[in-house]
């Protein structure tokens, strides 16, 4: 038999059923919010699988930028031709400098007047790889960068200074570079590595036409003045 209900039950009943109501509503949310944060945090937290501490898989990492220096300049023949020997043939296709930049930064030291450059540029693009070689390049990561041998003053150019008589700059010479071309990189996920002897003539003008030395052109690959 139902026991009977008068006004001050019927409130009671009410509110306790509110509240459990309320209590319930609370108990959701707060559950959805927990495992809603456990699953945002799930990608770079550790996790465990059995007994064992497991961190997530690390994710590739980009290439770094590498800002690429100016050329420092020198009124020294030896050094500037060292440096433009090195500014040639060191780089590394792994971080963001490109096949450009290197050109421009060996374009950035030319001949003043500009009248050298538009040949210096058709010689820097025959000891660069072409843009299409740097990409594939860049696929084995490769790296490749200089040993110098010998830095020396051609024999013959005494010769063709005479020979050239007032057509050239004051200052104008010739410095030839004997060295190792060193490369480095992988190939089929294996580390792989190449060394090429090198030789090639550097013109340049120094003083006392300027006050540092200046690139005009450079001899073809391994058929340097001697």
């Amino acid at each position: 038999m139902p026991y009977p209900s008068t006004p001050t039950d019927l409130l009671r009943r009410r509110l306790i059923l509110a509240g459990i109501m309320v209590t319930l509503l609370l108990s959701a949310a707060l559950a959805y919010t927990v495992l809603g944060h456990r699953s945002s945090s799930s990608s770079t937290a550790p996790y465990e699988v059995g007994s064992e501490l497991v961190m997530p898989p690390a994710t590739e990492t980009q290439p770094v930028l590498a800002d690429l220096p100016a050329l420092a300049m020198t009124s020294d023949p030896d050094a500037f031709a060292q440096r433009v020997a090195e500014a040639i043939f060191v780089w590394d296709t792994t971080t963001l400098v490109t096949r450009t930049d290197h050109l421009e930064r060996l374009v950035e030291v030319a001949d003043p007047t500009g009248e050298s450059t538009p040949g210096l540029v058709l010689d820097l693009s025959s000891y660069l790889p072409t843009p299409d070689a740097w990409a594939d390049l860049a696929q084995h990561r490769t790296r490749q960068w200089l040993t110098t041998s010998s830095v020396t003053t051609p024999s013959t150019w005494a010769e063709a200074q005479a020979q050239a008589g007032d057509q050239l700059l004051p200052g104008t010479t010739a410095r030839t570079i004997h060295g190792t071309r060193h490369r480095a990189g992988t190939w089929d996920g294996e580390p792989v590595a190449s060394e090429h002897a090198v030789a090639f003539t550097v013109f340049i003008v120094c003083g006392p036409s300027y006050p540092h030395c200046h690139l005009l052109r450079l001899s073809m690959l391994d058929t340097p003045l001697d």
